[in-house]
């Protein structure tokens, strides 16, 4: 559980491991405090010398985007660099509401990126996805991650084989703006971090020749190049 006391413990931890450069305020949801709690700790997290980026975690631009208001936007220039990731999984989920609570924290210098995941029956198609992330670069969200559901008891109902994802991807190559396309992870259970997972292009070697795949599916030939 989140309290005061943690976050003060957190901030002089922050404080005391000058190997620490980037900070991530996270879940719950940070935008969920009053502008006044969200400033006093952004401001101590800035103060820290060795902190050169901070980063948020939130939700609200898509599920409650009346949050993002001017005073709040304002009040997060002030403390770039800043990014914000937050989570769309659904082109439905991007409404008027949404993509103009976006477009405020872009105009306020924000970077934004998207954490989607990938969800059976909601998302696990390629152009369902493929529309997604189109619309999301048009609100100004770039796609960062597609994450495979992690395995927790409860959500089975959603989870998609490692293949869906693996395929979604393919399918999204070379039919809509790199810019468009996530990187497609596993977040790893028992603390063993975040893998990205891609399809498989190279399909063999020849003589001195990589066999590569391209979205088309047409095999070409590419020399090896040695050290």
């Amino acid at each position: 559980m989140v309290t005061k006391e943690s976050i003060r413990e957190g901030i002089q931890y922050i404080k005391s491991n000058k190997s620490i450069r980037d900070v991530l305020l996270s879940g719950g949801d940070p935008l969920m405090l009053s502008d006044g709690e969200l400033f006093k700790i952004l401001t101590e997290i800035r103060a820290i010398s060795h902190v050169e980026i901070i980063r948020i975690g939130t939700r609200v631009p898509c599920t409650l985007p009346q949050r993002v208001t001017p005073t709040l936007t304002n009040m997060l220039k002030g403390f770039h660099p800043l990014y914000i990731n937050t989570h769309f999984n659904h082109p439905g989920e991007i409404t008027p509401e949404s993509a103009l609570a976006c477009s405020m924290l872009a105009d306020a210098g924000i970077q934004l990126g998207c954490q989607t995941v990938l969800l059976k029956g909601v998302n696990d198609d390629a152009h369902v996805m493929g529309e997604l992330m189109k619309r999301l670069t048009a609100i100004r969200v770039r796609p960062y991650y597609l994450f495979q559901p992690d395995l927790v008891r409860g959500t089975s109902h959603f989870w998609t084989p490692l293949r869906k994802g693996t395929d979604i991807m393919s399918a999204l190559q070379g039919h809509i703006s790199g810019m468009c396309i996530p990187r497609f992870m596993i977040d790893l259970p028992d603390g063993g971090g975040k893998v990205p997972i891609t399809p498989e292009y190279i399909k063999g070697v020849d003589g001195d020749e990589l066999i590569i795949r391209n979205y088309l599916g047409r095999e070409i030939r590419y020399p090896v190049i040695e050290d």
